[in-house]
């Protein structure tokens, strides 16, 4: 299917179970009643989309662990959304000749499981632009945290019918840097909900690809070229408190911040934990 071609029909689409692992997870939306979205529900996830910021506010997706299927050939095909004008969406005029990729927020393989045939549709909704952010082409540790935080998590529920769901989006602030027609965010972050010990469970994370705040931000930023992408830098993974999400995301976590994981922390200094490796979360309550 063509990029451009936007007749191929989501009416079906049934989205996010919020009731999935039993006790209700709640789609994230916008803390401020003010902020307007649209909510797109597709198969076996949900965005819950800004058309302000041509951007989601935040996505959530069931993941079956014991269901998924890891041989669906990626598509690659990005599709706009039928059910949104084509001018609010951040379309390949954002990606096309510069080294912005499109960042998945809805990470492909999650919500890849059931029947084979559902299995492929979802993986096709993922290339949807509704559920892409740009990101640094960079491929480093901190990026390589991130993309495979879910397959962690997913072992340590595996004693608890290894279901997941995964809340992500972009941290969207008005000082993002402006490129193409959009502001490009510089961090994002994801919580992610399971059962353990029969009760619900959440963990928080922040993704950040902020420019080299060495120097001060504006003379970061002052050192872009015209045209190009904002300066961005490595990826760095944390672990933070999942009220941290909510307020700097501006986000409705529902009952995730009472049920965080982490630690309550010694200092400020210690409030956000940068990951190293996967063992340097804490799962401990």
């Amino acid at each position: 299917m063509n990029p451009s071609d936007s007749r191929h029909d989501l009416a079906d689409r049934t989205g996010y179970d919020e009731t999935f692992l039993g006790p209700a997870v709640p789609l994230a939306l916008p803390a401020r009643a003010s902020v307007e979205t649209v909510i797109l529900p597709y198969t076996h996830f949900t965005v819950v989309f800004r058309p302000d910021r041509r951007l989601a506010a935040s996505t959530a997706v069931c993941i079956e662990g014991g269901e998924l299927l890891d041989d669906v050939e990626r598509d690659d095909v990005w599709l706009y959304d039928p059910r949104l004008p084509r001018e609010q969406q951040a379309g390949e005029e954002v990606y096309e000749n510069n080294s912005l990729d499109r960042g998945h927020l809805v990470r492909r393989l999650d919500p890849v499981w059931g029947a084979a045939a559902v299995a492929g549709r979802a993986n096709t909704d993922t290339f949807h632009f509704t559920n892409a952010a740009p990101q640094a082409d960079v491929f480093n540790q901190g990026k390589q945290l991130w993309q495979g935080l879910e397959n962690y998590l997913l072992d340590h529920a595996a004693a608890f019918d290894r279901r997941l769901v995964v809340l992500t989006g972009p941290v969207l602030q008005d000082s993002d840097p402006p490129y193409r027609g959009i502001q490009v965010p510089l961090r994002f972050w994801k919580v992610a909900a399971f059962m353990q010990d029969g009760a619900l469970a959440a963990t928080g994370y922040v993704l950040d690809q902020s420019p080299d705040l060495s120097r001060d931000a504006d003379r970061a930023f002052a050192g872009a070229v015209p045209g190009a992408p904002p300066p961005l830098g490595p990826f760095r993974t944390y672990q933070v408190p999942v009220s941290d999400v909510a307020e700097i995301a501006e986000l409705e976590l529902g009952p995730l911040p009472d049920v965080d994981l982490m630690p309550p922390s010694r200092g400020p200094e210690d409030r956000w934990r940068r990951l190293e490796s996967y063992e340097d979360i804490a799962m401990a309550d």
